[in-house]
């Protein structure tokens, strides 16, 4: 495979970013201490959309973006001809719940601009307190009352996400940030491959709670969960009147709270209606398979999608998303 100058010259541009970002997480090779648990904001890796879930989390490189671009690269949004909507329905482990919905339109020759809302409801929680114990001591008690606790994300997107405004509550606390992705797709010019970088949730600590009497202190500052990831992606039988087209992508992710990991993903379309994809999750404690359908069908002028994806969560329990877009 010969590869043009330019795109050489990107892909030495790749690993010096990727360098240089690891070094900075705090100084500490990443291979020398576990950082599970060191970031809050959690809810921000949670992808509602179901094309995307369905190729094990590897969206980086995803071509033919929609409104659902930006949750995954934001670079794809770019994709968009007029108007895009997209409505997603989560039903996350543990009875949570999560909904979002996307909407992108055209402006020509400017670009593409987008608007998003997700949100997150872990229910009714049962409030517990600590009781003395035979044993003299403490041991938690029921209450009989519930607490609740949501999170919830506003973004507004231009061909990169540009700024996000979010929220989020536990019982009667609760703390708001900001956080900037930023996306990019670069076409090699080898048949259809590209390749694809975003650094996702960049964004200053924060802290939940002000100033607490009962300990006199103020609580931690909670980081962002900031990710970094890249990845490769080609189609195959994408000859003009081929009815059948294979999507390929690899993707590698570095967190900054956790392993790093690595997503495979495939999808069959055939027409251009009717699609099954599977994906596969490497370095995760529970994640491991993926797999869904979809289906493209047209009505009048506008053309809608289905889309339904399941993630294997091991002995937790097992995900499913489902979303629902309109394009214009």
């Amino acid at each position: 495979m010969h590869l043009s100058n330019k795109t050489f010259k990107f892909l030495c541009l790749y690993f010096i970013v990727m360098n240089i970002f690891i070094q900075a997480q705090s100084g500490i090779s990443p291979n020398d201490i576990e950082r599970a648990g060191q970031s809050g904001w959690q809810f921000l890796k949670i992808n509602g959309d179901s094309r995307q879930a369905a190729l094990g989390g590897a969206f980086t490189a995803i071509s033919k973006g929609d409104a659902n671009s930006v949750f995954g690269n934001p670079a794809s949004l770019a994709d968009i001809e007029n108007i895009d909507v997209q409505v997603n329905v989560l039903e996350w482990i543990a009875d949570i719940n999560y909904q979002s919905i996307a909407a992108g339109y055209s402006l020509g020759d400017i670009g593409v601009v987008g608007v998003s809302l997700a949100m997150l409801d872990y229910g009714d929680i049962p409030e517990t307190i600590n009781s003395p114990s035979s044993n003299g001591g403490t041991s938690p008690q029921l209450t009989g009352n519930n607490f609740t606790a949501n999170d919830f994300v506003v973004g507004l997107t231009y061909s990169k996400k540009i700024t996000d405004n979010m929220e989020q509550n536990i019982a009667e606390l609760s703390m708001s940030n900001w956080s900037m992705d930023i996306g990019t797709m670069y076409y090699t010019g080898f048949r259809s491959l590209r390749i694809a970088i975003t650094a996702r949730n960049f964004g200053p600590d924060s802290r939940f709670g002000g100033w607490s009497e009962e300990y006199q202190t103020e609580s931690d500052y909670v980081r962002m969960p900031l990710d970094f990831r890249a990845g490769l992606a080609m189609d195959f039988f994408d000859e003009v009147d081929s009815p059948d087209l294979l999507t390929a992508i690899v993707e590698g992710d570095h967190p900054n709270d956790g392993k790093e990991k690595f997503h495979i993903g495939a999808s069959y379309a055939f027409d251009g209606m009717f699609f099954i994809r599977a994906g596969y999750k490497f370095n995760y404690d529970v994640q491991k398979f993926t797999f869904g359908a979809g289906i493209t069908y047209p009505i009048g002028t506008t053309v809608g999608t289905i889309n339904y994806a399941y993630v294997d969560f091991g002995e937790l329990t097992q995900v499913h998303t489902f979303s629902l877009g309109f394009s214009f």
